[in-house]
C-alpha cells in the first residue's frame, strides 16, 4: 500500500510541476466544452477506472451507384465504468481528441481521409460526412466499411490512448437510377430556345411521380426564367427514357460555350417511399448570339426638313429572322422619325434587303456628319419580339435652305403707278407641298393692291409655278431707289400638318413714268396753283 501510494503521488507530481502534457490536451480539446479541466482530471481518477467504448452508426447507410455517396457517420460512446464514484464516471468515460479514419476494398473507395471530431461523451456523440465513391456498374447488396477510431482517455489516473476497429454496414439499392443520354438545344447568346434532355432508368426498379429537376449553375444562364424547373413524368421502367424540355436563356454579350444544368429525379420507389437521384448533369453549348450589320448608307437629311435615310440591312445570322424592322434608336431632340421603324419582312442568315426611313431634321439640328444610334427588331423561332441595338451608323446632314425658291419676273415699277407682279416659286422640298398659300407684304412708299395673295393647289418636288399679285408705287417713291417687298408661304406636309416658312424679302427698283409727264406730287401742287389763281379772278369780277 505504501508503494501504491508514492508512485500515484509521483505521477501526479510529475504532471503537475511538467505543465507541457497538459497544457496541449486542454488546448486541443477547449473548443468541444470538455465537462472536467485537464488539470484536475489525474488527480480526480486515481481512484477511478472505466473507458470509453465507441461505435459508429448510419441513419441512412444506402448508396447510389454511379456517383459519390455522402454518407452521414455518428461516432457514439457507450463508455464502460468499472469502478469509482458514479459521480466521477464520465471523467473515464470520455473519449478525447477523436480522430476518424475509414477505409474499404473495392469495389466502393473512401474519398474522405482522416478527421478530427474532438471529444466524445456518453451523452454527446458527434457526426461527420464520410465521401463513398460508387462506381456504376456494381452489384447491389451489402458492403463494410472499416472505421479506425483513435482518441485518448483517463483512468485510475493515467492518460492512456488507444485505437479500435469498427464496422459500418452500407447497401447499394437495387432502386431507379437516371443517366443522361442525349441533349439538343436551339438556345442562343442573347436569346432563348429549349433544351431538350432524354433520361434513360438504368437501375432495376420503376420509378413513379419522377420530378425532373434542371437547375442552372450560372447567374447569366436562367430556366424557365429563373433558376430552376421541375416537370413530372408519370412513370419510368428500367431500360425506358424519357424526354423532358426547358426554356434555357443566355445572357447577351457570353462567350459560346458549354454551361452546365445539374438536375435530380425524385421519385416513388415500388414501396411508396420517396427517394431521390442526384446524379445528373447536362451542358448546353448555346449558338451564337443573333447579329445584323446596316451598311451601303445614304443619307438624305437635311436641317430643318423631312429626309430618309437609305441603306441596307443584312442578317448576320446564325438562325433566320422574322418580321425585320429598322428603327432609329437614339433619343436625340433634333433627330425626329417620322416613322419610328421601317419594314423589310423575312431575312435568312446571310440575306439582304434595302430600307428607308423617314427621318425629320428639325431647325435647331447641326449640320454635317452625325452618328445615329440604330436598332433592328424581329421575332426569333419561337415569335418571340427581340431587338438587335448594337448598330450606329454615319448620315451626313445638310445645312438648311429655302424650302422654296423665290423670284420675280419684273422687278420695276414706275413712281406713282401700279402694275402686276408676276414671281415664280419653286419647291425645294423633298415632298410634295398641298395647299400653298403665299402672302405679299409692303411697306410704304409701297403698297399691295387687293391681290396681295396667291395659292396653288400643290407643288412637286423641284417644280415650279407661278404666283400673281398687285403691286403699287405711291408718288413719294423715288425714281431709280430699290424697295423690298416680302413674301411667306403656308402649306400642308405630306403628313397632312400646317407648316410656316420664314420671310423672304425681294427687292424691286423704281423708275420714272414712261409718259414723260410731271410726277404726281407736281401736278397736284400745279392743280393747285391754277384752282387758287382761278377763284382770285373770278371774286375779282364779282
Amino acid at each position: 500500500m505504501r508503494t501504491r501510494l508514492v508512485s500515484i503521488v509521483l505521477v501526479v507530481g510529475m504532471l503537475a510541476t511538467s505543465g507541457v502534457g497538459i497544457g496541449l490536451v486542454g488546448a486541443e480539446f477547449a473548443s468541444v466544452d470538455d465537462p472536467i479541466s485537464d488539470g484536475s482530471a489525474l488527480a480526480q481518477t486515481s481512484n477511478v477506472g472505466g473507458s470509453p467504448d465507441l461505435d459508429v452508426y448510419a441513419t441512412n447507410p444506402n448508396l447510389i451507384p454511379g456517383q459519390t455517396n455522402q454518407v452521414e457517420v455518428t461516432v457514439a460512446n457507450d463508455g464502460d465504468f468499472r469502478f469509482g464514484p458514479t459521480s466521477l464516471a464520465e471523467s473515464v468515460t470520455t473519449a478525447r481528441g477523436v480522430r476518424v479514419e475509414a477505409e474499404a476494398d473495392g469495389p466502393i473507395s473512401i474519398e474522405s481521409g482522416e478527421t478530427p471530431i474532438g471529444t466524445v461523451t456518453q451523452s454527446t456523440p458527434r457526426s461527420l460526412p464520410i465521401a463513398i465513391n460508387v462506381p456504376d456498374n456494381i452489384d447491389p447488396g451489402t458492403y463494410t466499411i472499416d472505421f479506425d477510431l483513435s482518441y485518448t482517455y483517463f483512468s485510475s489516473g493515467d492518460e492512456r490512448k488507444r485505437t479500435v476497429d469498427r464496422e459500418l454496414e452500407v447497401r447499394v439499392r437495387d432502386d431507379a437510377r437516371f443517366q443522361v443520354v442525349n441533349v439538343e438545344s436551339d438556345t442562343q447568346v442573347g436569346d432563348s430556345g429549349t433544351v431538350k434532355a432524354t433520361i434513360e432508368n438504368v437501375g432495376s426498379e420503376t420509378a413513379r411521380s419522377a420530378d425532373v429537376t434542371f437547375t442552372t449553375q450560372s447567374s447569366s444562364v436562367s430556366v424557365s426564367g429563373g433558376q430552376s424547373d421541375t416537370i413530372r413524368v408519370p412513370e419510368i421502367g428500367p431500360g425506358q427514357t424519357a424526354t423532358v424540355a426547358y426554356d434555357v436563356g443566355v445572357s447577351p454579350d457570353l462567350p459560346v460555350q458549354q454551361y452546365t444544368l445539374s438536375g435530380t429525379v425524385t421519385f416513388d420507389d415500388p414501396d411508396g417511399i420517396r427517394r431521390t437521384d442526384q446524379g445528373l448533369s447536362i451542358g448546353v453549348l448555346p449558338l451564337t448570339e443573333q447579329t445584323f450589320n446596316l451598311t451601303n448608307i445614304e443619307s438624305q437629311l437635311r436641317v430643318g426638313e423631312d429626309g430618309d435615310l437609305i441603306g441596307t440591312v443584312r442578317n448576320e445570322g446564325p438562325l433566320p429572322a422574322r418580321s425585320v424592322v429598322v428603327q432609329y434608336a437614339g433619343e436625340s431632340q433634333s433627330v425626329i422619325p417620322a416613322e419610328r421603324s421601317t419594314a423589310v419582312g423575312t431575312l435568312e442568315p446571310g440575306e439582304s434587303s434595302e430600307f428607308s426611313l423617314p427621318i425629320s431634321m428639325s431647325g435647331e439640328a447641326e449640320a454635317g456628319l452625325r452618328s445615329l444610334d440604330m436598332a433592328v427588331q424581329y421575332r426569333n423561332q419561337d415569335e418571340e419580339l427581340r431587338a438587335f441595338e448594337k448598330l450606329v451608323v454615319n448620315a451626313d446632314v445638310a445645312p438648311e435652305r429655302d424650302r422654296f425658291a423665290v423670284t420675280v419676273e419684273n422687278r420695276t415699277i414706275q413712281s406713282g403707278g401700279s402694275r402686276t407682279v408676276e414671281v415664280s416659286v419653286t419647291s425645294n422640298l423633298n415632298e410634295t407641298a398641298s395647299d400653298v398659300e403665299a402672302r405679299l407684304f409692303a411697306d410704304d412708299p409701297l403698297d399691295t393692291g387687293e391681290t396681295d395673295t396667291g395659292y396653288v393647289q400643290s407643288i412637286e418636288p423641284g417644280e415650279t409655278t407661278t404666283m400673281t399679285f398687285e403691286l403699287t408705287a405711291t408718288g413719294s417713291a423715288t425714281p431709280g431707289s430699290t424697295y423690298p417687298i416680302s413674301f411667306d408661304f403656308r402649306y400642308d406636309d405630306s403628313d397632312g400638318d400646317s407648316q410656316l416658312t420664314d420671310t423672304f424679302r425681294l427687292p424691286v427698283d423704281v423708275v420714272e413714268a414712261e409718259d414723260g409727264g410731271l410726277p404726281i406730287p407736281v401736278i397736284i401742287v400745279v392743280l393747285l396753283v391754277v384752282g387758287t389763281g382761278g377763284l382770285v379772278v373770278y371774286r375779282r369780277r364779282q
